[in-house]
């Protein structure tokens, strides 16, 4: 005990500013309204009533909203302020790049998973039988759906789907409960694994570097490419490109490597001009210095999800300390998938009393784009160590991912953009983020504050929209940490933020801050903190509208982007 406490006086905070421990009493769900968009719903003006009207009492009287001088009535895509600043347009987001809803009723044959012999009650492993549906399913080649009846089922092995057109579906999250057993050999492993197998073909080329914000690229040949191709543009991480952000001696687990940035699809050709026009724009240049290149790509699997259920992983307190960065669920070269109002739980493998509900991560999204993560609650994960415990919705090398509606309480870093370079154009929407906490290990009663946060590598242009933490949220320069994480993010937006929590936005280049309500906001980069967090994050990211009195018009950056996009 006296070592703990020694280790809890020195060890500085994940966000290098002690503060009081997170209150867990605030609202236990994401904000359940959405705020319509002025031209869905305008708003009187005061020009509207007469003056003496009672209307126009301060008890009557709706608060005014504001916009941010980045986001104009008249706002486009390409809107630039006369200063430089600009917001990126996030409606890709999502499946189907937001242009659908989810699945419903969903299509396919209905293969129910007792009838391959799944015990409902739980007393028996239901690996084997769970595993032939799925292997039965994708013999079919056709669209299909895993059911799984009301009950209780026990898995002591792995559940992998390879196959497009697969979704598993519950009877309800209060209705069908999962439960995984299995912990030898469990580091970088999920129980339930959607996975894809993605390869990329030859470099092409670009003849012009590729413009922040654009949709198209030049290429010297575009003969062997068409319309449809998924592709992947990218560079090296040279030495001039990481000399250019001031990361030498840091990114040096990357050095010459090139690493895919942009997930797209190709929309149109020009062979004329060898310009190919992408289905969502760049969020950072893509230059000839550093080899940029657009390769075309296959394997991912398509229209596949999980729904409707509850999953646990809980084991042995002692047993959840022995592994690494394991997940419930993993969605991995996933493109056009979901997870929908799935659902943790303590199952019977509980035993100490502690209330847990997952060994250490509850669902990553990896090497993907256009999934949508909906009406989700994770909680309570026993591991919240280092080396990659705790992070209950990971976000790893994946582009235009949609997490909304969701709460995350009681993880490490309830929701968290990790390794490496490659994430892009998320959106958080409505998320609810409370009690994130690390310790050094099983023995720990006491630990540190931790937040959510972007942890690795220069993720470009995401969004964290309309949410609420009573932990916090950051992204910084995280230096050395997490084998060169280096500059975290840049042009990452925080919109409409409130639940008291702290706040810290050091990005290299341009950040945002717009609209928040109680948070503790940091964004001086001269604030002394023992990583030096700051540097090389000059100049201080854009503060608009700190604990403004009135609301944020839109409420919802993204929907009202989305609204835009989709209007005829």
């Amino acid at each position: 005990m006296l070592l703990a406490l020694l280790f809890a006086c020195v060890r500085p905070s994940d966000t290098d500013a002690p503060r009081p421990a997170a209150d867990d009493s605030a609202a236990d769900s994401p904000r359940d309204t959405v705020t319509d968009s002025p031209a869905d719903s305008p708003t009187d003006s005061p020009e509207d009533s007469p003056a003496d009207s009672p209307a126009d009492s301060p008890a009557d009287t709706a608060p005014s909203s504001w916009r941010s001088a980045l986001y104009p009535e008249d706002w486009t895509p390409d809107f630039t302020s006369s200063d430089g600043h600009f917001l990126h347009d996030f409606s890709y987001a999502g499946y189907h790049a937001g242009q659908d809803a989810l699945p419903s009723p969903l299509p396919g044959a209905v293969y129910d998973i007792t009838t391959y012999g799944a015990d409902p009650t739980g007393a028996t492993d239901a690996t084997s039988a769970v595993q032939a549906a799925i292997n039965a399913a994708a013999a079919s080649h056709a669209s299909a759906i895993i059911d799984f009846p009301a009950g209780t089922y026990r898995f002591d092995g792995l559940l992998t789907v390879r196959a497009s057109n697969i979704v598993l579906r519950g009877a309800g999250s209060a209705a069908s409960y999962l439960y995984f057993t299995h912990t030898d050999g469990m580091s970088d492993t999920s129980h339930l694994t959607f996975s894809g197998t993605i390869t990329q073909g030859a470099d092409h080329l670009l003849t012009v570097d590729g413009a922040n914000r654009s949709r198209t690229v030049q290429l010297a040949d575009v003969s062997d490419l068409a319309v449809g191709d998924a592709v992947a543009i990218g560079w090296t991480i040279t030495d001039a490109f990481t000399e250019e952000h001031g990361m030498t001696g840091v990114w040096v687990s990357f050095t010459n490597q090139w690493k895919t940035m942009f997930r797209r699809t190709i929309t149109g050709i020009d062979a004329t001009t060898g310009t190919v026009t992408l289905d969502a724009p760049l969020r950072y240049p893509a230059k000839m210095r550093d080899g940029a290149s657009l390769r075309v790509e296959s394997g991912y699997l398509t229209e596949v999800g999980v729904q409707d259920l509850a999953v646990s992983t809980v084991n042995d307190w002692t047993t959840a300390w022995t592994v690494d960065r394991t997940h419930a669920i993993g969605l991995v070269g996933v493109r056009d998938g979901w997870i929908s109002n799935v659902n943790s739980w303590e199952s019977p493998l509980s035993t100490d009393g502690r209330g847990k509900h997952l060994m250490s991560g509850g669902f990553l999204v990896q090497d993907s784009r256009r999934v949508t993560v909906s009406d989700c609650d994770l909680e309570n994960a026993q591991n919240r160590g280092d080396n990659g415990n705790g992070y209950l919705y990971e976000v790893m090398r994946s582009n235009e991912v949609l997490t909304r509606d969701s709460v995350g309480k009681n993880g490490r870093h309830n929701f968290i953009q990790n390794w490496d370079f490659g994430t892009s154009g998320c959106v958080w929407l409505r998320t609810y983020s409370s009690g994130g906490h690390s310790y050094y290990a099983d023995w720990d009663p006491i630990g540190w504050n931790s937040y959510s946060e972007f942890h690795h590598s220069l993720a470009m242009a995401n969004l964290i929209d309309q949410s609420t933490a009573t932990d916090g949220w950051q992204a910084v320069n995280r230096q050395a940490e997490s084998s060169g994480a280096g500059h975290s993010a840049t042009q990452t937006v925080w919109w409409n933020i409130d639940g008291g929590g702290y706040l810290r936005s050091l990005q290299y280049g341009d950040g945002y801050v717009i609209g928040t309500d109680g948070m503790d906001v940091h964004v001086d980069p001269s604030e002394w903190d023992w990583n030096s967090s700051g540097e090389g994050t000059e100049p201080e990211d854009w503060t608009e509208g700190v604990d403004a009195s009135d609301p944020i018009e839109p409420a919802s950056l993204y929907e009202d982007q989305l609204r835009r996009r989709l209007a005829p």
